[in-house]
C-alpha cells in the first residue's frame, strides 16, 4: 500500500566508541520488499550501521523504526529479522538439513510443520535432496544457500547480509550474487546487504546507501548512483575512474572550464563554481575513446595525445593506462569493450584520447 510505513526507518541515527564517530547522523528509510546495499570501504561504518538495525549495538543517539514502531528496546532474539553473516555461522557438527531446522525450534514452531518448511526452503535455493549432508561435504556456495535457507526458513520481516560472499572466489562469488537476487525476487524479502564490493551492490540493489567516513555519502538506485554520483568520493570509488585536478576558467551554464597543468579541459557541474577556484574532474574509462596517433577524432569535446603506458587484458576487455604530457603525471584509464576487432595499442604507442563534456564530472576540490 502506498500509506504503509517503511518497513526500516532511520532518524538521525549516530554511534560513536569514546571520541570516535563510527556512524554520523544516518537518515534512510526502506520500503518493503526491497533490496538495499550500503556500500563502502573498510571502516566506513557499514557492518556498524547493520548491527545497530540488528540489535547488536544501541545508537548513541537517533531511533531506529522496523513496520513503523521503534525497536531499541526490543533485544536481537525478538525482531524479526534473518541474518548471513560473513563467516555464515552454520553450526558443523550438523547436516544441512539441521542448520535448516534450528531457527524454527528456537521459535517454537509447530514441530509437524518443520520438515515441510525446511524443504521448502532448501529447494528454493536449489539444495533439494542435500539435506542430510555435513557441512563440509557441501562446497563454498553450497554453504551460502544453507545460510540464505536458514535465515530465511522461519519467514522473517527482514534480511541482513554482512559481506556473506566475500570470502568465495571471483567466479562463484559473482554466480551467488546472480542467485541471491533470484531467490530475493521469488520470495521477496526485505533485505539490507552490506559489502565493499561495488559489482555485487549493483547486481543486487534495488537502492544502493554509500558510506565513508561515518557518514551516508548518497542514496539512490544504482543506475542514477553509477552515472549521477554526487561528490568525488562516490565518483571515484564507483567504476574505474581517472581524476584531474585543475582550476577554473570560465563558467558557462553546467559547462566548467578548467586548467590542468596548461590544458583547458571542458567538464559538466551540478553546481556553481567561481573563476579560480580549484576543482576535480572525474571521466570513468568506459566514456574515453582511444584513437591511433595519426586519427584526429571530430566531435568530441576534450581531445589530448598521450603514451600507453599499461596495457592489461581482460578477457572481455582490453584496459589501456595512459600518460598525456599536457596533464602532467596523471594517468588516464580507458576500457576497449571489443578488443578483438579493434585497434591494439601497445605499451609505448602514441594514442589520441577523446570524451565529451557531459562525460567529465566536475566537483569542488576535496
Amino acid at each position: 500500500m502506498e500509506n504503509s510505513p517503511p518497513l526500516v526507518e532511520l532518524i538521525d541515527v549516530s554511534k560513536r566508541f569514546g571520541r570516535f564517530i563510527a556512524v554520523d547522523n544516518a537518515n534512510f528509510s526502506l520500503a518493503k520488499g526491497s533490496v538495499l546495499t550500503i556500500l563502502g570501504p573498510s571502516g566506513c561504518g557499514k557492518t556498524t550501521l547493520l548491527r545497530m538495525i540488528a540489535g547488536f549495538e544501541s545508537p548513541t543517539s537517533g531511533e531506529i523504526r522496523i513496520n513503523g514502531e521503534p525497536v531499541q528496546a526490543v533485544p536481537p532474539y525478538r525482531r524479526s529479522i534473518g541474518m548471513v553473516f560473513q563467516n555464515l555461522a552454520l553450526f558443523p557438527h550438523m547436516t544441512a538439513g539441521e542448520n535448516v531446522t534450528y531457527p524454527l525450534k528456537m521459535r517454537r514452531f509447530p514441530p509437524q510443520d518443520i520438515p515441510e518448511l525446511v524443504e521448502r526452503y532448501l529447494g528454493i535455493v536449489r539444495l533439494t535432496g542435500m539435506k542430510d549432508r555435513r557441512i563440509h561435504e557441501l562446497s563454498g556456495g553450497q554453504q551460502q544457500r544453507v545460510a540464505i535457507a536458514r535465515a530465511l526458513s522461519f519467514n522473517p520481516d527482514l534480511l541482513l547480509l554482512d559481506e556473506p560472499l566475500s570470502a568465495l572466489d571471483k567466479k562463484l562469488r559473482e554466480e551467488m550474487q546472480l542467485e541471491f537476487r533470484r531467490i530475493q525476487q521469488k520470495i521477496g524479502v526485505t533485505t539490507i546487504n552490506v559489502t565493499h564490493d561495488q559489482r555485487e551492490a549493483l547486481v543486487m540493489s534495488d537502492e544502493i546507501i554509500v558510506m565513508a567516513d561515518g557518514a551516508i555519502q548518497q542514496s539512490a538506485d544504482p543506475v542514477s548512483l553509477y552515472r549521477h554520483p554526487s561528490n568525488m568520493f562516490v565518483a571515484s570509488f564507483i567504476g574505474l575512474t581517472s581524476l584531474v585536478k585543475g582550476t577554473v576558467v570560465q563558467t558557462e551554464g553546467t559547462t566548467v572550464e578548467f586548467n590542468v597543468d596548461s590544458t583547458i579541459l571542458c567538464g559538466n557541474a551540478g553546481s556553481r563554481f567561481e573563476v579560480g577556484q580549484s576543482v576535480e574532474g572525474a571521466i570513468r574509462a568506459e566514456q574515453v575513446r582511444i584513437h591511433p596517433e595519426q586519427t584526429r577524432p571530430e566531435e568530441m569535446d576534450n581531445v589530448l595525445e598521450g603514451v600507453v603506458s599499461e596495457q592489461i587484458f581482460e578477457g572481455d576487455r582490453m584496459v589501456y593506462q595512459v600518460q598525456c604530457p599536457s596533464l602532467g603525471s596523471t594517468p588516464i584509464f580507458v576500457f576497449d569493450h571489443d578488443p578483438t576487432h579493434h585497434v591494439l595499442h601497445r605499451k609505448g604507442d602514441s594514442v589520441v584520447l577523446s570524451w565529451n563534456v557531459r562525460d567529465l564530472l566536475v566537483y569542488p576540490c576535496r
